[in-house]
């Protein structure tokens, strides 16, 4: 499971599907109504908040929005009807990471979206995080 701090604009077509099949299995986790990935380091930061099922509608919301830019049919009912009052603090190692993480995904995957922003220094976040000083967060898992 990827849940990405970066802008879905950045997410291929493949990446933007994975990422909406992923929030809503950690939307279900979130709410109880699964068994599985109950533990998984991606949902340690929407855990962390006042109101976890809000935060990772949010979140859905802002895949939506991409979607929607794009032309495509995502199911906006199976997002949770709650709206976030808190933003998600977000590390600016953290999103490095995965912004490296994301380029060596769209180089063999996508290579012709890959060229759109090879040349991005600093990635914009999806909405519902905001930067701060920091390193890469404790529950990530830092591929080597």
């Amino acid at each position: 499971m990827r849940i990405w701090t970066l802008h879905p604009k950045y997410l291929d077509t493949k990446g933007l599907l994975a990422a909406w099949r992923e929030a809503l299995l950690a939307q279900a986790v979130l709410r109880e109504q699964t068994r599985g990935y109950k533990n998984h380091a991606q949902l340690v930061r929407f855990k962390q908040q006042l109101d976890p099922c809000a935060c990772i509608g949010a979140y859905l919301q802002g895949l939506y929005a991409e979607s929607v830019c794009r032309g495509y049919r995502f199911d906006k009912s199976k997002i949770s009807p709650l709206i976030a009052t808190e933003l998600i603090v977000a590390t600016e190692g953290q999103v490095l990471y995965e912004w490296r993480h994301l380029q060596g995904k769209l180089k063999q995957r996508d290579p012709k979206w890959y060229e759109k922003s090879v040349h991005i220094v600093c990635p914009e976040l999806h909405p519902l995080f905001r930067i701060v000083p920091g390193d890469i967060q404790p529950w990530e898992r830092v591929d080597t």
